[in-house]
This record gives C-alpha cells, structure tokens and sequence, in this order.
C-alpha cells in the first residue's frame, strides 16, 4: 500500500492517523529543522529535495518508511538503515513499537544533506 493521495505535504500529513500522523509530524518538523529542503510529493510519498531527492517519508499500512537516497552511506549513524535496490538507497523501517527521537532524524537529515550537496543529485545518471 502507498501513502495517501495527497496533493501537497501539509495534506499528506493530514490524511494520517494514530501513531503514523504522530510520527511523521516528527520527523518532518526535525528534517525541515536540519537543513533547507524543499518538499515535495512525489511517486505518492512526502519527498524533501537537496540538489535532488534526498529523503521520502512513506506511510504504508502497518509501518512508515524513512528513506535516504543516500542511505547505504548513513548507516554508521544508524545501522538499522537497511540497504534498498539500487544506487545507495536506504531505508529506516518504523512501526509503532520503533524508537527514533527527533533529534536522531535531524541527525540523519542533516548528513543526508551534505551528502548531496557535496556528491551531487543522486538521482543523475552516473
């Protein structure tokens, strides 16, 4: 299942409930408190772009997906990231039960930014 169908961020957020709404409030406010991205929607997920796709915030039925475009780097600061396809993709799998604190994803958000603003887009063609 995809997130909600939502037009803009802010409707993303809002089209949650329970843990998930909670959650992703938290981590949006810590990631757009890390470094000046813009967000977007894109593929249906809440998209926050630094010199091209950096994180997604995906909320799916029973979880919420926190991914890094660059997330196979970001995995000595956490290393439940888990490695996603191809490129550098990596993923930070959350259900109600996972503990991740703000300050733990402004971290991220933060290193995921250098990351692309000193590599380049992740998402051009090598």
């Amino acid at each position: 299942m995809m997130g909600p169908a939502a037009e803009t961020p802010d409707a993303y957020i809002a089209a949650l409930s329970g843990w998930q709404l909670e959650r992703c409030r938290m981590m949006r406010t810590a990631i757009l408190g890390a470094a000046p991205f813009d967000e977007t929607i894109k593929w249906t997920n809440l998209v926050f772009m630094a010199n091209g796709p950096c994180i997604l915030i995906r909320a799916e039925a029973q979880r919420v997906l926190l991914g890094f475009w660059r997330g196979k780097r970001l995995r000595a600061l956490d290393p439940r990231i888990k490695a996603s396809g191809k490129y550098e993709l990596g993923n930070l799998v959350l259900t109600e039960a996972t503990e991740v604190t703000a300050k733990q994803v402004a971290t991220l958000a933060a290193e995921a930014y250098r990351l692309n603003i000193e590599l380049g887009n992740p998402a051009a063609r090598a």
